[in-house]
């Protein structure tokens, strides 16, 4: 296979998948368009392992971008929302992807694209723990 044919199939590839991923992108800009960064902050009750799963549930479902984290986390920790919380919120933010889920399927597949979401959440929720416990020790 040369370069030729191999940039050929990569941009046909590219172009089927175009509309999924702009839809995609579409979505996630119009959730974090609608929900105040206030709801975050009224969900959680302040129990470690309840937070930590609705962080990550919510975070699941919002979806959003490494660079904008960061800003968001502290909002939500100068709201009063705890660290496991917002650990877990983050960390299924940028790596669980509810709304990615068709797109993701229909390019990689629906087991994996279950498998890896699934392992993700479940990551998300051990990361915001351990992170929490080890933070107490520094």
């Amino acid at each position: 296979m040369n370069i030729k044919s191999a940039t050929f199939k990569s941009a046909k590839s590219l172009g089927k998948t175009a509309p999924a991923i702009f839809g995609v992108i579409l979505l996630i800009s119009l959730i974090s368009a609608i929900i105040p960064k206030s709801f975050y902050a009224k969900i959680f009750v302040g129990n470690v392992f309840f937070d930590s799963v609705v962080g990550a549930l919510v975070g699941s479902i919002s979806a959003g971008n490494p660079v904008t984290s960061y800003i968001l986390g502290g909002e939500l920790l100068s709201q009063g929302v705890g660290l496991v919380a917002v650990t877990a919120f983050l960390v299924a933010w940028v790596t669980v992807g509810v709304v990615q889920l068709p797109a993701e399927a229909a390019i990689l597949g629906k087991r994996f694209t279950f498998l890896r979401n699934f392992t993700s959440f479940i990551f998300a929720i051990f990361v915001a723990l351990i992170t929490v416990f080890i933070l107490r020790f520094i």
